[in-house]
Parts: C-alpha cells; sequence; structure tokens
C-alpha cells in the first residue's frame, strides 16, 4: 500500500474510533507493535474475569505462572499446553502473553520449588524471561464460564453445537451412527492422527458422553453411571480405572465404548473457541490460538 493512502486510512480509522487489525506474522513484527493497546496483562485478565460467574475465586489454579502482569500486551496466544515450541512461536509473532489452559511446570499447582535445579525448568523459565512472556492458566474459569468454553470449542468443531443441551451439557443425542464412523468423524474433525478405543467399531451409538481433559476416573465412572452412554469420549484417563470398568461392562454385556482422544487434542478446540469470545474485548489487540498438540508419536 503506498504511503499516502496508507496515512489517509489511519487518519480516518481514527477519526472513525476504529480498530485496524494488525497483520500478524514475524515480518511485519514491528507494524504489530505499533497498534498495540495500552491495556495491561492484568487488565485482560480483568476483563476476562468479568464474564465468569462468581470470579475471583478464593482458591484457584488460575494464576500468572510467570511474568510480570503489569507490562502492557502486545499480542495474545491462546493453548493448551504452554510448550516451549509454543513460546518460541509466541515470541516470533511478538506476543508477550499465553492464556494457557493446563499446567506449564509439570503438575497442577505449578509449584516449582522442586524443580529449582532442574535443567529442563531452567530452560523453560530462561525462555519466557528473555522474551518477557507472562503465562496465564485459564482452566477453571474457563470451564466454569456458561456455557463452558472447552466443551463448546468440542462441539463446534465437530460440528455438533445443536446438539447441545444446557440442561445436561455432557450428553449428545445424535442420529443413530457405528462407533467406528463417530471415531472417524472425530480424527477428521479435530485433525487428530489416532485414537485409542474400547469396543465394537460396528457398534451402533446415539448416546454420546463427552468429558474433554482428564476428569479423573470417579467423575467419569459416575458420568457413564448416572447417564449410560453408548460411548464416552475423554481426553485421558487412568488407565487403572475409566478402562476396567468399560472393559468390565462390556465382559457383562453392556455395549458401553471408550473413545481416548489425547489429553492436549481434546481440549484445544476450547482454546481456539477462545479467540473469538475474548478478541472483541481487546480491541486491537490480536488473538492467536497457537496448537500444542499430542506430544506422542505413532511408533
Amino acid at each position: 500500500m503506498p504511503l499516502q493512502r496508507r496515512e489517509f486510512l489511519t487518519s480516518v480509522v481514527a477519526t472513525l474510533g476504529i480498530g485496524m487489525m494488525p497483520t500478524w506474522s514475524a515480518a511485519n513484527h514491528s507494524s504489530f507493535q505499533s497498534w498495540q493497546s495500552k491495556l495491561t496483562i492484568q487488565q485482560v485478565i480483568d476483563l476476562i474475569l468479568k464474564e465468569i460467574p462468581g470470579a475471583p475465586f478464593s482458591q484457584t489454579v488460575d494464576t500468572i505462572k510467570t511474568g510480570d502482569g503489569q507490562q502492557p500486551v502486545s499480542g495474545i496466544v491462546t493453548t493448551t499446553f504452554a510448550t516451549v515450541d509454543v513460546i518460541r512461536q509466541a515470541a516470533s509473532l511478538g506476543a508477550n502473553f499465553i492464556i494457557a489452559h493446563e499446567p506449564t511446570f509439570y503438575n497442577h499447582t505449578d509449584e516449582t520449588s522442586w524443580l529449582e535445579n532442574d535443567p529442563v525448568f531452567q530452560f523453560k523459565q530462561d525462555l519466557l524471561k528473555k522474551h518477557s512472556i507472562v503465562v496465564w492458566r485459564f482452566h477453571d474459569y474457563w470451564h466454569t464460564h456458561r456455557p463452558d468454553g472447552v466443551l463448546m470449542g468440542v462441539l463446534t468443531k465437530l460440528n455438533w453445537q445443536n446438539y447441545y443441551n444446557a440442561e445436561n451439557p455432557r450428553m449428545i443425542v445424535l442420529p443413530p451412527v457405528t462407533l467406528g464412523e463417530v471415531v472417524e468423524h472425530t480424527k477428521k474433525s479435530l485433525g487428530i492422527r489416532q485414537v485409542r478405543i474400547i469396543g465394537d467399531p460396528k457398534q451402533f451409538c446415539k448416546r454420546i458422553a463427552l468429558s474433554p481433559g482428564a476428569a479423573g476416573g470417579t467423575s467419569q465412572i459416575k458420568l457413564l453411571q448416572k447417564e449410560k452412554p453408548d460411548v464416552l469420549i475423554v481426553g485421558e484417563v487412568h488407565e487403572w480405572e475409566t478402562a476396567e470398568y468399560i472393559r468390565d461392562a462390556q465382559a457383562m454385556g453392556s455395549p458401553m465404548s471408550l473413545i481416548v482422544l489425547g489429553h492436549a487434542e481434546s481440549e484445544e478446540p476450547g482454546m481456539e473457541w477462545l479467540v473469538p469470545w475474548l478478541q472483541p474485548k481487546v480491541g486491537s489487540i490480536k488473538v492467536k490460538h497457537v496448537p500444542s498438540h499430542n506430544p506422542f508419536m505413532e511408533a
């Protein structure tokens, strides 16, 4: 764009009070920075919490894990895990705020005293400091949002949002399909290379229980007890809990099946759904989803 025309458009935008969205790329890093809002990271967090019932919580894992929350936001990246690769991508994009759904430092509360002399922890911490990146966890609050942000992201990605029932959000009732068809649809829609299943691919399924992430065996089994679904779709399981319950249920003749997507793959759509939810609240600050992906490889 010729300079004079660009200056004219910039003037018009400023006069009308319209936020011009920056082009998000490493090549336009300096241009992107020039459009950053004067909002601080903490102010963005506060804007988010205004939309969460009962927030702020007195006890929550959703805290800043590293960095200075008072610095101005240059850009926001959403993801499931703030992996080293995600951090590097955020830095290359000029973003200094990562909103992660899961822990950054290998335990639920991100307690780091036991990692003080660990080279892996130090490497990751140094990388974050080098780029002045703040990581904030958005787990409890996002699940508390109505509707649950992670669940809605998954339903939208699966194109099952029209089957959502606010009174029983974990249950989806579909026209009858086979378990094999559900598996293929899930893999294709979520971009997953492989899943793990317990069940007969030819089994017809109608009632589907959806529990992304890792709710834990007790929660997953209680969902099975209450709803008696044809198939339970989860992010991950403790193999000695839900998987064994399903195996015993099938041995007794119950046509109850299980699909395990992988933790990151099952909740990534929820952090992607956060982008259009958050973008209008932060004006010209660019919000982008960077998936962390499944760490496992096929062998």
